[in-house]
């Protein structure tokens, strides 16, 4: 099924709603004084974010009804409320990207950057900026390479990872469990005792997939994250992060392949990507071909599966 219809029936609801709350808000700061205004746009705001929730939960419904469907009209979704949610959602003391702009100084005139940054990215004038590469110590005395996104690179990655959680929390597996809503590490490792206790386990199998965030295929990421969305400007968005670049010693690095670690889009598109590669394909093999009982539990790169009666290659495993 293609979801083209529900930009008439989600999308102008929730922009309507967005727009009716900022003419009252305006209208009400000319009549009260600095006490009613903060008053009013906290009301204001609350009120767009319960919007927001009901749009969202409205394509939640959807994925759950068509698990085969693809989403052709999502980006109406990116409303000012959402904005303005990843804004607040955002570090105040997060480091800057390349345009060196933090989040207080965007503070500072929030509602007209906001507002400037909707009609962009609805225009289609709204360009990411590359990364800020930045080394962090690891445990084993390497480095690990991080990319500082840009502020607005930022909002509009965490607001685009809500839409899109609507539709992949209806699709992804139960074990997986790294980077999701509600979920965290410490639910891995309480699953992973659990299960291995009543499955009786016996053999355990430590996964863990080398330099996963460096080298994810760009072309099979994308191939992936079109089986269910098939909005032409969301799959832009995505296909402009992954390429956009990152600066290291003062020049641009084009990025041809991986994620960028750090990047708040960079998590969800990583359990997409795993969630074709590897847990559907183990959810078929445990039901089809597994000797006796066996566990999965995947958090990110990181997966640890347990079997109570051995393991073999030979086990129709390609």
């Amino acid at each position: 099924m293609m979801y083209g219809q529900e930009k008439s029936d989600l999308g102008v609801v929730a922009m309507k709603s967005a727009n009716k709350l900022g003419t009252s808000a305006e209208s009400m700061e000319r009549r009260l004084g600095a006490k009613g205004n903060a008053r009013e746009r906290s009301t204001c705001r609350t009120q767009s974010r319960e919007s927001v929730q009901r749009s969202l939960q409205r394509v939640r419904q959807r994925a759950r009804q068509e698990q085969r469907g693809r989403f052709t009209s999502l980006l109406h979704h990116m409303t000012p409320g959402l904005l303005d949610a990843a804004f607040s959602s955002l570090q105040k003391n997060a480091a800057a990207g390349i345009d060196g702009v933090t989040w207080r100084d965007y503070e500072i005139d929030r509602a007209s950057n906001l507002r400037s940054l909707h009609d962009r990215l609805h225009r289609g004038t709204y360009r990411p900026k590359a990364s800020r590469r930045q080394y962090i110590p690891k445990a084993d005395g390497r480095l690990r390479p991080l990319g500082i996104a840009a502020l607005e690179d930022k909002i509009v990655q965490w607001a685009l990872v809500n839409v899109l959680n609507a539709v992949y929390e209806e699709d992804f597996i139960g074990f997986s469990y790294g980077f999701r809503p509600g979920r965290g590490q410490h639910d891995a490792l309480d699953a992973l005792a659990v299960g291995m206790d009543r499955a009786k386990v016996n053999w355990v199998v430590d996964a863990d997939i080398e330099r996963f965030f460096d080298t994810v295929d760009h072309d099979w990421l994308l191939r992936f994250v079109a089986h269910r969305i098939g909005d032409p400007r969301v799959m832009k968005l995505i296909r402009q992060w992954l390429r956009a670049g990152v600066m290291e010693d003062g020049s641009i690095k084009e990025t041809l392949e991986g994620t960028p670690q750090g990047a708040v889009i960079s998590p969800l598109l990583a359990n997409i990507y795993l969630h074709y590669v590897f847990d559907v394909w183990a959810q078929q093999w445990r039901k089809r071909h597994a000797q006796g009982r066996m566990i999965v539990v995947r958090y990110a790169d990181d997966i640890v599966m347990g079997f109570s009666h051995g393991f073999s290659t030979r086990s129709n495993v390609r």
